[in-house]
């Protein structure tokens, strides 16, 4: 099936790529239900997690063709 040539918006609102190629996304769970948590579990729900080595290649095709 060939690629329609547009970005996938879905899919770049939920990671981020770095200058270095390497995937970021959101951790799950983060949207509500937060007062629970812990501080550190809070601020370890800030940063993003760097996405698995595999679907790297993946990815950039559906972003970039």
């Amino acid at each position: 099936m060939p690629h329609s040539g547009k970005t996938k918006k879905a899919l770049m609102k939920r990671i981020k790529i770095t200058s270095t190629g390497k995937i970021m996304k959101r951790p799950p769970g983060q949207n509500h239900f937060n007062a629970k948590d812990s501080g550190n579990g809070t601020r370890s729900k800030r940063i993003g997690k760097q996405g698995p080595y595999e679907l790297t290649d993946k990815v950039k095709a559906l972003i970039f063709n």
